[in-house]
């Protein structure tokens, strides 16, 4: 673990998945649901969900950006409405109830939007008494994943397990608190941390990205049935 550098460079997120899963193999056929926090957590959670032989699915969650400094967070909105806040973070920037009100909002709106979008009418896995790991790409600040342990601990999972291959120092001991328990391939030390720096090769996920990895994902382990064979096709000529 660097101070400056991060130890550990990934290839590119399956990468990152691959070696997230050597550090779950404890969890392999067990009562388990992945949950990937879209976009970046996708294709990691895949490689987790895959090598362990376990149930993937989705918690959406977003990031609340800051007003006039959209590329900052003051917090994050998942799926079901939870909502976590840097409070520190609102108070020292001096926003109103009314300005947090009206981002909340618009993040809701989009967060409703997505969900709608990457899983169409299909219900949320059950997660009830199961181990539920939810994973991302990476952990900076952590609020995203706070909001995301939030929401599943209303769902009663017997253990909420936080995955991720890199994270902030900081990050991890604020999850520490919320979750059961972190697991990461490296933690970073260094004082401006950027999850990009731990990926050789790093881009943002597009919508379409997500939706064609999860069609992907469905016709692999959950394949159309064969059409029942007509009685012309069993005679023998």
């Amino acid at each position: 673990m660097s101070m400056n550098r991060p130890e550990v460079i990934f290839e590119n997120r399956q990468d990152a998945g691959r070696h997230l899963a050597l550090r779950l193999m404890e969890y392999a056929g067990q009562s388990v649901v992945v949950l990937a926090i879209p976009n970046g957590g996708v294709p990691v959670a895949m490689e987790v969900a895959s090598t362990l032989k376990v149930e993937l699915d989705l918690i959406v969650c977003r990031k609340m950006p800051i007003p006039l400094t959209p590329e900052a967070g003051l917090g994050a909105i998942a799926d079901d409405g939870t909502i976590m806040l840097n409070e520190e973070l609102v108070k020292r920037l001096g926003l109103s109830k009314q300005q947090i009100d009206d981002v909340a909002s618009k993040v809701r709106m989009e967060v409703k939007q997505r969900s709608l979008l990457y899983r169409g009418d299909r219900p949320l896995a059950r997660v009830f008494g199961k181990t539920a790991i939810i994973i991302d790409d990476g952990l900076a600040s952590g609020y995203t994943m706070m909001a995301a342990v939030a929401s599943v601990r209303h769902r009663q999972p017997r253990e909420i397990v936080v995955a991720v291959p890199c994270a902030s120092a900081a990050a991890v001991k604020q999850l520490e608190k919320r979750a059961d328990r972190v697991v990461t391939v490296t933690t970073g030390y260094m004082p401006h941390f950027a999850i990009a720096d731990f990926y050789r090769y790093w881009y943002d996920r597009k919508d379409e990205d997500v939706i064609r990895l999860l069609n992907q994902w469905r016709m692999r382990h959950f394949p159309p049935p064969k059409p029942p064979r007509r009685e012309e096709d069993t005679v023998g000529y």
